[in-house]
């Protein structure tokens, strides 16, 4: 769906809209029309981030307080991110890495990371991405979670609207090419966001390394499979969170 002159391009429904996309936390039901606009949405994807971010830091906080060290800290700050967001992302990385490195061709890619079954390459994807997150969120703190969070999800709508899709019928494509101004708000949002966690000179490091990382995922996934799908923007979001606290963990 694309804005014209009667669609305005951001809306506050939008904000709950992008958390039953992006988390399963409970929501009041929203109306049917809130999802007419599922591809302008997407502006509001680090606000997503944002507030899984704001709940993680509530609990490093409560955990904190009643005595845990930084590392368990970090480690029930994570397992909180992937209840609240029912693993998504993490079962988009799983599922990429199976598929890119488990299949011959494209078509047979493809079918792999639509298989709900886990492989080798995708627990692999799991156990080091878990915990060099760890590690990381251990080393920069909370503060550079909430950055990591917002900034990983900033980047989705600028691979969505390069595209292409590789899947006529996938979740991805389902959402659609956001326009451009839900592109622009959405990094806008991430860059503000990181700014005001870990100060501006951090901020530039972590939205390079986002950059970096969704440049390269974007131009695999079309050597790969032919372009985005769903999968490919989850481990993209995992990859992004993980290479940002990696990147603060050694600047902070």
């Amino acid at each position: 769906m694309q804005t014209n002159s009667e669609t305005p391009p951001v809306a506050l429904m939008d904000v709950p809209v992008a958390l039953v996309f992006m988390t399963r936390l409970p929501l009041p039901a929203l109306p049917a029309s809130a999802f007419e606009r599922s591809s302008i949405v997407t502006w509001a994807y680090p606000l997503a981030g944002l507030v899984l971010g704001l709940l993680a830091a509530l609990l490093w906080a409560v955990t904190g307080w009643l005595g845990l060290s930084a590392p368990l800290q970090a480690g029930v700050s994570l397992a909180a991110l992937a209840l609240m967001t029912g693993a998504l992302h993490e079962d988009g990385l799983a599922d990429m890495a199976d598929g890119f490195w488990g299949g011959h061709d494209a078509t047979r890619r493809l079918e792999i990371m639509k298989d709900s079954r886990i492989g080798s390459y995708g627990v692999l994807a799991l156990i080091f991405a878990v915990g060099l997150r760890w590690g990381g969120l251990t080393e920069a703190g909370i503060a550079a979670l909430i950055a990591a969070a917002c900034l990983s999800r900033a980047i989705l709508p600028l691979m969505m609207y390069f595209g292409p899709f590789a899947r006529p019928d996938g979740l991805a494509k389902s959402v659609g090419q956001p326009p451009k101004i839900s592109v622009a708000v959405s990094i806008a949002i991430g860059l503000v966001v990181a700014w005001a966690c870990v100060g501006f000179g951090a901020m530039l490091i972590a939205a390079l390394v986002v950059f970096l990382v969704g440049e390269c995922l974007h131009k695999l996934a079309k050597y790969k499979i032919g372009g985005v799908t769903g999968d490919v923007l989850g481990a993209t979001q995992q990859l992004s969170e993980l290479a940002v606290l990696l990147a603060l963990a050694a600047v902070i």
